[in-house]
């Protein structure tokens, strides 16, 4: 249908009705608007939510090994990222649709204010065309009764025989000129009349029909790009469902992850102190504790000062004074004497129970290690870049580097110093004989020569490592099931046979193995890194010859396959 026919003479309620789209496209970018600002503010909601309830580092440390711990995290991340979801809905929203409807409803305003413009135009020409015949036809009304007065008085006078020949004459030259208006005044009006027929079938067939149409198609177009941002903003939310589906997913496998026979694992190996259950206390028969009286021979009972076995409680049975406890039950005695506390934690950790000194110990042997691996690629990097400088003086000065290279190697002595230590204590929570000497020589890296390379005492060899037994002792920690061994235990040659590669060597000097566990090289020669120096000045190889064994660390030239691993 077509408002232009339909609707020929409904101008009016069509203005009012294109004005009442105009309003509805007004009212959904308000709904638009709003509905962002409440994605915005939940997904702000939930991002301060998952804020509050992120764990400090204070928490990783104390919850990171429970998977309950684990999984509540991993839900909250989840949670971070559907509450972007909502911020991407939000933002596309206002991107997009309301952007797009904006420029809608400005261009709908324009294109009704101009087709109205042009049909109240239309409407005025028809007014002026109709008002203008109804001016002709009352000029010809008032001409032609002027006419038929002129007519009446002829004919009066032309019969009146007291009238004069000229008066008659008179009487008819008026008449004549009345008729010669009236006639002209319908003409006017004939050809006004004919003007304004055409002008109204223009206007009601040509004109108007043309303007309705183009308010027709306006608001259709309107329509249809309102069904268009309706589904817009529909698919919007429909393309964010995987994700958010993904994150659902997420919580779900957060929460398959929890493992309450892990969690009860790692509260073992979290609290376990390592201390031996105590056993059973002794019976204190005061019956054989008598001696003999000396004034009368008889005997008289002591309960006092009863010796026990060595290692075993000694106390009163009177109710006097408790005796200091000895051996395993001394360890819960509330003596100060026994148990010294202090706010700062040990250097050596010897404050700590006994399986979770270890793990301490192991914990930051391994920070030093990661430490000497970092000094050492920085040191390999410099020397490079000194012998590229020395090869070719115009990138560089090669003298430049000689103070960074002592202070990386006074770095390096530092932290095997520093890992030797650690690694006798390790030895001596485990109860074992240290093997690692604690001195290593203050100027071993950082004193260089003047191209760069370290000075290197080829007589000056520490003794290779050698395989420790541990002794029995009564307070030796119970070992736990994940226990690391410690950096200087070797294993049988099964186990050795499963060390990786973790670099390459080169021979610097010649070396003839005197010791057992050492092997000979010859300078220059080529050979796998298996294990790095522990800090006794002893690298494990391998040889081409598949022979492994330990060479002086100062008669080779490192390269590791991978810096950020010790």
């Amino acid at each position: 249908m077509s408002w232009g026919t339909e609707l020929w003479d409904q101008y009016d309620t069509v203005a009012v009705h294109t004005q009442k789209g105009v309003d509805f496209c007004e009212r959904f970018t308000n709904f638009l608007k709003e509905r962002s600002h409440i994605e915005f503010e939940y997904a702000k909601n939930l991002k301060r939510l998952v804020k509050n309830y992120q764990p400090k580092k204070k928490d990783e440390e104390e919850y990171g090994q429970f998977s309950w711990a684990r999984a509540f995290w991993d839900l909250l991340k989840e949670l971070h990222d559907l509450a972007g979801q909502h911020e991407v809905i939000a933002e596309n929203t206002q991107g997009n649709v309301m952007k797009d409807l904006s420029n809608l409803i400005q261009d709908y305003k324009q294109d009704r204010k101009k087709e109205l413009q042009e049909g109240a135009k239309i409407q005025e020409q028809l007014k002026a065309s109709l008002a203008q015949l109804e001016k002709r036809e009352k000029q010809y009304e008032k001409a032609f009764r002027e006419a038929e007065k002129a007519t009446d008085a002829y004919r009066r006078a032309d019969a009146d025989i007291n009238l004069s020949r000229a008066e008659v004459e008179k009487h008819r030259n008026n008449m004549m000129l009345k008729s010669q208006q009236s006639d002209d005044c319908k003409n006017e009006y004939a050809s006004q009349l004919q003007q304004t027929n055409q002008h109204q079938h223009e206007h009601y067939h040509t004109h108007m029909p043309q303007v309705f149409q183009r308010l027709q198609n306006i608001d259709e177009n309107r329509i249809d790009k309102m069904k268009s941002y309706i589904k817009q903003s529909a698919d919007i939310e429909r393309n964010i469902i995987p994700i958010i589906n993904t994150c659902i997913d997420g919580m779900v496998k957060a929460s398959d992850s929890i493992n309450a026979v892990e969690d009860s694992r790692s509260v073992v190996n979290k609290y376990k102190s390592g201390y031996p259950i105590p056993s059973d206390i002794a019976f204190d028969d005061l019956s054989n504790s008598q001696v003999p009286d000396g004034r009368n021979g008889n005997t008289l009972t002591t309960p006092k000062n009863l010796n026990l076995e060595k290692g075993s409680v000694r106390q009163t049975v009177s109710g006097g004074k408790s005796k200091k406890r000895t051996g395993i039950l001394g360890l819960f005695s509330s003596s100060k004497t026994n148990v010294t506390r202090s706010d700062d934690p040990k250097e050596d950790f010897s404050d700590l129970p006994p399986s979770q000194r270890k793990k301490q110990l192991l914990k930051k042997i391994d920070s030093i290690k990661k430490e000497i691996t970092r000094e050492t690629a920085e040191r390999e990097g410099m020397l490079k870049m000194k012998d590229v400088y020395v090869q070719n003086p115009a990138l560089g000065d090669p003298n430049s580097l000689d103070k960074k290279i002592e202070e990386n190697g006074e770095k390096l002595d530092s932290c095997r110093k520093e890992l030797s230590k650690f690694v006798s204590y390790l030895d001596d929570a485990e109860g074992k004989k240290s093997t690692t000497s604690l001195a290593v020589s203050d100027d071993s890296l950082s004193r260089s020569t003047s191209d760069g390379s370290v000075n290197r005492d080829p007589n000056i060899i520490p003794p290779p490592p050698s395989i420790q037994q541990p002794n029995n002792d009564v307070y030796t920690s119970i070992p736990d099931d994940d226990e690391l061994h410690s950096p200087d235990e070797f294993e049988d040659p099964e186990i050795l046979e499963q060390y990786p590669v973790i670099g390459t060597c080169r021979a610097l000097y010649s070396f003839t193995a005197e010791n057992e566990g050492s092997v000979t090289m010859e300078e220059n020669e080529e050979m796998s890194v298996l294990e790095q120096d522990q800090g006794d000045g002893w690298t494990r190889v391998r040889k081409k010859d598949e022979g492994e064994g330990f060479v002086p660390t100062s008669y080779i030239q490192i390269h590791f396959f991978d810096q950020d691993e010790v």
